[in-house]
């Protein structure tokens, strides 16, 4: 869809193209719609929640950028604000507060803080019980109602879908968070990753059957380098890599990913007319562990706002937390979710500016 002539202004201009500039040198989407956690949530989970009280909808919460709480789990920009910047797009709103009546001309997001792929039924064999009831089932059957509702007949559905960016993710962290969370046996759950995987590409294959045409797949993070993994699981046996992140969890990680990697590309094999983009979250990640230097931070293991230990956790981040400094020379916000400045450090990389890390880069699928 992009011209030659879009293509060669995003080569000239890639330095600079979200450090420097709000909207990026050419659009390629009408639209997006992504789906996922709190890693993009943009304000869903405090809709959803009323009048009930969080942390979210205090200070410190969005002071980067927005110099508000907004509902993101950060002190700023999310993953998906960078990627409607740089395709020329306004930032995309979340799909509750407006389910029933918004247009959502240029997309919408339904992802929700701790929401899982899988459904909580899933875990009752294990006698396992997820702590919300947010997944990514639930998300796409909002997607249908929005959608039916603004694109009633199915040319004008398939023509919507065929013009927009679908973000399916990152998603499928939380069912291993959770397991962990609760000191359940480590080994147990190489067993959820088929499953999880298999729902994740079952969801993809649903879409693309309704008409989907670019549908991005994240994997997930490292987790062996998160403060609160760190906090919790970091005893003085526990095995390090050279990054001092612990190397079990980031295995787990890596393990999940290489079975993500694999169903998108069985789906590129059964949809050849679809552009299906793998999206390296773990790689771009792994950049400011291993070099934070180069992007400004000082310490990429240890949380900007939080408690008195080690790895500034435990007491998650809230109106009375310490805050170690300025957001921007951090890697980690509150010890499980990410600054404003890693995620643009992540988005780079996915955009292709930094990169690689996705196939193929996102602006390139243009």
């Amino acid at each position: 869809m992009g011209s030659f002539r879009c293509l060669s202004v995003l080569v000239i201009s890639a330095a600079v193209l979200l450090f420097n500039s709000p909207v990026a040198q050419c659009g390629c989407y009408k639209r997006i719609f992504s789906f996922g956690d709190s890693i993009i949530d943009n304000g869903n989970f405090v809709f959803a929640i009323g009048k009930g009280q969080s942390a979210l909808k205090e200070p410190p919460f969005g002071m980067t950028f927005f110099h508000h709480p907004t509902g993101r789990v950060s002190d700023g920009r999310v993953l998906i604000d960078f990627y409607a910047q740089a395709l020329q797009l306004p930032l995309i709103p979340p799909s509750l507060p407006e389910k029933n009546t918004g247009q959502f001309p240029t997309g919408a997001n339904f992802a929700v803080f701790a929401s899982t792929a899988l459904p909580g039924s899933y875990f009752k064999p294990y006698n396992f019980s997820l702590p919300t009831g947010w997944n990514l089932g639930g998300q796409i059957d909002w997607f249908k109602q929005v959608l039916q509702r603004i694109a009633p007949s199915d040319g004008d559905k398939t023509k919507i879908l065929g013009e927009s960016l679908i973000v399916l993710g990152e998603i499928g962290g939380n069912e291993y968070n959770f397991w962990f969370g609760a000191r359940r046996p480590r080994e147990q759950a190489y067993k959820f990753i088929p499953d999880v995987v298999a729902c994740i590409g079952g969801f993809a294959q649903e879409l693309i059957d309704m008409g989907a045409k670019t549908i991005m797949v994240p994997n997930n993070f490292p987790i062996g380098c998160v403060p609160a993994y760190l906090n919790g699981f970091g005893g003085p046996e526990e095995p390090r890599d050279e990054h001092q992140c612990l190397r079990w969890f980031n295995d787990f990680s890596s393990r999940h990913n290489d079975a993500l990697r694999g169903e998108v590309n069985r789906l590129k094999a059964k949809n050849p007319g679809v552009k299906l983009i793998y999206a390296d979250y773990f790689g771009a990640a792994m950049e400011f562990v291993k070099t934070p230097a180069k992007f400004g931070i000082s310490d990429p293991l240890v949380a900007c706002c939080g408690s008195n230990n080690k790895y500034h956790t435990n007491y998650g981040c809230n109106r009375t937390t310490k805050l170690w400094g300025n957001p921007t020379n951090f890697a980690s916000w509150d010890g499980m979710h990410m600054t404003e400045k890693a995620y643009q450090v992540i988005s780079d990389g996915v955009l292709n500016v930094n990169g690689p890390f996705a196939d193929p880069p996102l602006l390139k699928s243009c």
